[in-house]
């Protein structure tokens, strides 16, 4: 992939977080005079290891200080994360929206012990308009089928890597990183667009749920063990081909395909051993089913059909991505190199822009009726326990209990990997503010079951917007004409493979 090098910019942290820093900054001026960064005091122990005077002195310090005392009765015997949360942030967002999709869709799905959450949340958007066209009371979309693909796919995709790239020594950076995390369960939309264009989509009964596609664990492990093997081979006769100077590199590349298709073949038996053989995209299948008044019906057609007759109303091949990523330049294109999954696919790209834009779009796409595909970092101060279901900045109270300051700007924690784009979900509603017409909360509907939250629903605040959710996905026809002309304007700016802001969702 071409493109011209990323520029990092320096960009605002958000008013809270801006707040407590300079909250931390004043402090330290008095402390010490406003002396300057030059005059600081000698340290304890000359040598840069921990010595007994430094223990001494913090143990002062924190034994002096009565709320740490406290902390250290009840927290030698509690889990932080369950015992310092706030029952206050719990009242103050409650599970109420003011604008939701008009059509309420179910069962609430599980993703179960697979990393298939991007898979799950373009389903769970896909099945509005197939619900409410054939009038069910439940659905869902086949994600193992999607799954099945997008693992081949990959596979191929990975192979056909390490053939483009035999020339770099396997201790390269890159080729080690390729060879880290091959063919993850993970993904980004356009990797799911390219299966559903290829492929299309199943009802779940046509090609349900296997051990390994809810459990893929133990298939991944065996398929890298042998893609690993595989890339090895095609290195070493990549080598011995191109020494031979009677081939043409056309020669070359042509016999280096044909190898590497008999190595997939025992990709395909086992993928079809341990997930079953899928449909083909251009046969037809017969759909029995009956509707939410009982009544019997059923469709026939092939997988391509069935995706294009209920994708009508927003096509997902017209969506795309706006991220939020302050290290980097707004209003610009932004690709990953080496990101992909159909090997000459769509390629996966992103328009960078603020928050305040991609919570825009997400208000527009609600009021339209659409729900919005979003991705983030789904663990950082959230609760998914059963009947709670948060994401708040001030749900868990680490800074009150420790006497410490959370600093980290957005950019800061993509920077030093405390962050990154870990969970797809799907947006269905939001409190928007009736005076200001800002949005208060969202309501997030999740894959983890419906024990998860709150009855499977989990509740995103404003201030959590800003700070964790790097992605939405939006129609053209939703988003703002100079964000799309971005996205349409041409050659992105190619950021690094091993990138943390676009790292695939599990």
């Amino acid at each position: 992939m071409g493109g011209i090098v990323s520029k990092a910019t320096n960009q605002q942290p958000t008013k809270s977080f801006e707040r407590e820093r300079q909250s931390t900054d004043e402090k330290a001026r008095r402390a010490s005079g406003g002396a300057q960064h030059t005059d600081v005091s000698l340290p304890k122990s000359s040598n840069g290891s921990i010595s007994l005077s430094n223990v001494e002195a913090w143990e002062s310090a924190a034994s002096a200080d009565p709320k740490i005392q406290l902390a250290r009765t009840v927290l030698a015997h509690s889990n932080i994360k369950t015992a310092l949360t706030s029952r206050e942030t719990r009242i103050a967002v409650p599970h109420v929206f003011n604008h939701e999709v008009e059509f309420h869709t179910g069962p609430v799905t599980n993703q179960k012990s697979s990393g298939r959450c991007w898979l799950f949340a373009t389903t769970n958007v896909i099945r509005y308009e197939v619900m409410k066209k054939l009038k069910l009371k439940d659905f869902q979309c086949s994600q193992s089928y999607l799954f099945f693909w997008d693992k081949l796919n990959k596979s191929n995709y990975y192979l056909e890597l390490s053939i483009e790239n035999a020339h770099l020594p396997v201790d390269d950076r890159l080729i080690n990183f390729l060879a880290t995390d091959l063919i993850s369960d993970g993904g980004q939309w356009d990797m799911v667009v390219n299966l559903l264009e290829m492929y299309g989509l199943v009802p779940l009964s046509i090609y349900p749920e296997s051990f390994h596609s809810s459990a893929s664990s133990s298939l991944n492990k065996l398929l890298k063990l042998k893609l690993r093997e595989h890339a090895l081979t095609l290195r070493d006769l990549s080598a011995t081909l191109r020494a031979n100077s009677s081939f043409t590199s056309e020669q070359v590349s042509a016999m280096l395909r044909a190898k590497k298709e008999q190595l997939m073949q025992e990709v395909y038996t086992v993928m079809t051993a341990t997930l079953g053989v899928p449909p083909k995209p251009d046969t037809p299948f017969t759909w029995e089913y009956y509707n939410e008044d009982g009544k019997y019906s059923k469709w026939e057609g092939t997988p391509l059909e069935f995706y294009k007759a209920f994708t009508t109303r927003y096509t997902p091949s017209e969506c795309f991505s706006l991220i939020n990523d302050p290290r980097n330049e707004y209003n610009k294109l932004y690709t990953v190199d080496k990101l992909g999954n159909v090997w000459g696919g769509r390629r996966v790209l992103y328009v960078n822009t603020g928050s305040t834009e991609l919570k825009a779009a997400v208000v527009r796409s609600i009021k339209a009726g659409q729900p919005v595909f979003f991705g983030c970092d789904v663990n950082q101060f959230s609760d998914s326990s059963q009947d709670i279901g948060i994401m708040d900045l001030d749900y868990h109270q680490y800074q009150q209990a420790f006497n410490i300051q959370l600093n980290l700007t957005k950019a800061q924690r993509l920077q030093t990997n405390e962050s990154s784009m870990t969970h797809a979900m799907v947006i269905s509603g939001v409190h928007v503010d009736e005076k200001t017409g800002h949005p208060i909360r969202f309501k997030v509907e999740n894959s983890w079951g419906e024990e998860s939250g709150h009855k499977g629903y989990m509740v995103m605040s404003d201030k959590w917007f800003d700070e964790f959710v790097y992605q939405v996905v939006v129609h053209k026809s939703l988003a703002p004409k100079e964000l799309v002309r971005v996205f349409e304007s041409g050659e992105p700016t190619v950021l690094p493979a091993w990138d943390p802001m676009v790292r695939s969702f599990r």
